[in-house]
């Protein structure tokens, strides 16, 4: 039999699935492959281990499924929108930020002042913000000028996971357009846009832009003896993974909209044309567009709760630690004089210096309160989110929640709650 192989390059996490000819998932498997902070604002990972642990991962799932390298039709990638990932000529890592970065908020406020983000927004249709490409590059030039000027390659994380497996450079319009590198409705790039930057001289860096369908490349020998795929398997350019969900559940024709409780609050809705006054647009497919109000304030929050105030727990009761604060969130009923928790772990959108915190804690309350206190402020971050997609024009007809946090037997219903909207859950959320 023939299957179809997906790779998905997250800020936590590398999944790996193997999909039949009718789209049903044969075999799963997936690497937490999160960053390191060495500074405080700053959001990391090693390139080499995301290289080690995608060839691990793609071996380990084809010996779940049974089936040999040969099988394999065809791969299609997707991985976290903006960041910074830079290659030198020879393929080697130079820089590898993470969409979580907010070290250039500084630098991005400088731009505001001087009415760089407007006159960016004009072209890109985007204003600049802390982890955006465009401000991580301005800030490599004036702090790390010597990286910069090394590198030959400006990548997105899913163009890594492409250049692992083929040794091409390239990229796709989702990625490029809702970084704010692209001319928008055009999407192509724009060297006045660049200008704008102040990074003139970035332009011979970026890779060649495609389309997310269309092949860029294939498996290589050197990577097919790492991975144990067949060499010469066919290799597309892939999706910003947040387009990837949203066409993954079926929301593709006009007001249709996607919210994905992942590591950030996505809130996008298809549009013929892109709305004016958003945090940010990309292209989809010719005269398609999503627009999209997004921040780092969804199931991170969740994460951070699991890893640092669930685990002790966890390890007496066994079982999942996310298992865990489901439970204990749907066990607390609602109250008036409930505690609120503020979901900034990494800054507020428009806002890189708020921080999360609960508020209203009495001492009736107990540990369960303040989980459905997490669920709950996550849930009003992305009502928060909606209501501007909703004020700049977008007409919703219907909404899809995908992403971990969809898999919640609490989460969605608590976001149908707070958005007064019916909406479905994914398939495979």
């Amino acid at each position: 039999m023939s299957a179809w192989l997906g790779i998905d390059a997250g800020n936590t996490g590398v999944k790996a699935l193997l999909f039949d000819d009718a789209g049903r998932e044969l075999a799963c498997a997936h690497r937490d492959t999160g960053g390191h902070s060495p500074e405080p604002g700053m959001v990391e990972r090693d390139i080499g281990r995301l290289r080690t642990d995608l060839a691990d991962l793609v071996r380990e799932l084809l010996d779940k499924s049974g089936l040999q390298g040969r099988d394999i039709a065809g791969i299609g990638t997707s991985g976290h929108g903006n960041g910074l990932y830079l290659l030198d000529a020879e393929g080697g890592p130079l820089a590898a930020i993470q969409s979580l970065d907010s070290r250039t908020a500084g630098l991005v406020e400088e731009w505001t002042a001087a009415g760089v983000g407007e006159a960016a927004a004009a072209i890109c249709l985007q204003r600049p913000w802390p982890s955006q490409t465009p401000a991580l590059l301005a800030w490599m030039a004036r702090h790390r000028p010597q990286v910069l000027a090394r590198a030959a390659h400006v990548l997105m994380c899913k163009d890594l996971v492409v250049h692992a497996l083929t040794g091409q450079v390239a990229t796709d319009i989702t990625d490029m357009g809702g970084a704010g590198l692209l001319r928008l409705p055009e999407n192509r790039y724009d060297d006045g846009l660049l200008e704008i930057y102040g990074l003139g001289g970035v332009a011979a860096k970026l890779p060649p832009l495609h389309w997310p369908t269309d092949r860029v490349g294939t498996v290589s020998a050197e990577a097919a003896a790492r991975t144990g795929l067949a060499e010469g398997t066919p290799v597309v350019a892939g999706f910003f993974d947040v387009v990837a969900s949203a066409v993954g559940a079926g929301v593709t024709r006009p007001g249709q909209a996607s919210i994905i409780l992942g590591t950030w609050s996505i809130n996008q809705v298809v549009v013929d044309a892109p709305l004016d006054g958003v945090f940010m647009a990309t292209g989809i497919a010719p005269g398609r567009f999503l627009s999209m109000e997004n921040s780092a304030t969804s199931a991170t929050n969740l994460e951070w709760l699991a890893h640092h105030l669930l685990a002790q727990d966890t390890r007496r009761a066994g079982g999942s630690a996310f298992a865990l604060a489901d439970a204990l969130a749907a066990a607390a009923p609602a109250k008036a004089d409930g505690p609120m928790y503020h979901p900034y772990l990494y800054g507020a959108a428009g806002d890189p210096s708020a921080r999360a915190g609960f508020f209203g804690l009495a001492g009736w309350h107990d540990g369960g309160d303040m989980v459905r206190a997490v669920f709950e402020g996550v849930a009003f971050a992305h009502l928060a989110h909606v209501e501007k997609l909703l004020a700049a024009g977008a007409r919703l007809r219907g909404i899809t929640v995908s992403g971990g946090g969809a898999r919640s037997p609490v989460w969605p219903q608590m976001i149908a709650d707070v958005l007064r909207l019916p909406v479905k859950v994914a398939a495979q959320a």
